[in-house]
């Protein structure tokens, strides 16, 4: 198969799969376009390997696959007709891409597989940093930047940002799912469990609630303003990419910080007209 067949399916996967970052990765020229849609394809690849419905062992067996793939890669000998890996191979070879970021978003999901918890925001941040911190790195290395050691850090930040958007999103979505990653020294601050009751209800105190939920929107858009500096060095393009995706988080997280009580009814999100708003908004050089 050749380069350009094995984009073309990680272009479909993305606009399949990524419902969010499709609306600023569709902005980018087609170089970048294609190589940010490899980097989204294996991602969301590792992943599904975390969240599926397989055994602990079926899992963690295929998190390490995924990482010896990365060897090969790195070390040239990838011989295989799986068009992820193509792609991704050609997209290194041209951006130059930190292939051992993902051998952090495999660490994270590894993490999520083996079920370990997070008592302290510090903790939680290195989690964060792994799975999306990681993958704002690759991102900078495709669009990139006049100095890329100094800027990564930003990239990771910005990762962290979006990455918190998601554990407050997914609060219920995560609890049904035996997962907990707001820290548990936070918990025990707020008064809250986020144990429910045989109807479903929350038993902890409302207001409680509503507290700990305003708190985490409120450290979330401290990381934002870190990471969002990272526009600024950014060409025309790569800028509209990353504001789009940046800005469709950011508007969520400010809807949840404006209604903590949605992110107890369930997972939030914004309608497809919205996003197309902010992909246009950030298009035309406007900031999220």
């Amino acid at each position: 198969m050749r380069p350009e067949q094995a984009y073309d399916d990680c272009v479909r996967i993305t606009r399949e799969q990524a419902r969010n970052f499709a609306y600023g990765i569709r902005l980018l020229p087609g170089p970048k376009r294609n190589a940010l849609s490899a980097v989204y394809a294996f991602a969301r690849r590792i992943d599904d390997i975390g969240d599926g419905d397989l055994s602990r062992e079926v899992k963690l067996k295929g998190l390490e696959t995924a990482r010896a793939d990365l060897r090969a890669m790195e070390a040239g000998t990838t011989d295989t007709d799986d068009p992820v890996l193509i792609a991704l191979a050609d997209a290194a070879r041209r951006f130059e891409l930190p292939l051992d970021a993902f051998d952090e978003l495999i660490d994270g999901c590894r993490a999520d597989v083996l079920g370990v918890g997070y008592p302290t925001f510090t903790s939680l941040e290195r989690y964060c940093r792994c799975v999306a911190g990681s993958v704002g790195r690759l991102s900078l290395a495709v669009f990139g930047s006049p100095d890329r050691d100094r800027y990564e850090p930003i990239a990771d930040d910005l990762g962290v940002a979006l990455q918190l958007t998601n554990i407050l999103r997914d609060v219920v979505e995560d609890l049904d799912n035996g997962r907990v990653y707001l820290p548990a020294d936070e918990l025990k601050r707020f008064g809250c469990t986020l144990e429910r009751d045989d109807s479903g209800a929350f038993v902890d105190d409302a207001d409680d609630l509503a507290a700990l939920l305003e708190f985490q929107a409120v450290r979330a858009q401290e990381w934002y303003e870190r990471g969002l500096a990272l526009l600024d060095v950014l060409d025309r393009r790569s800028r509209a990419c990353c504001a789009a995706m940046a800005g469709i988080y950011h508007r969520l997280l400010t809807r949840m910080a404006l209604r903590p009580d949605l992110v107890l009814r369930g997972r939030t999100s914004l309608p497809s007209w919205e996003k197309a708003l902010v992909a246009g908004m950030a298009l035309a050089g406007g900031t999220p």
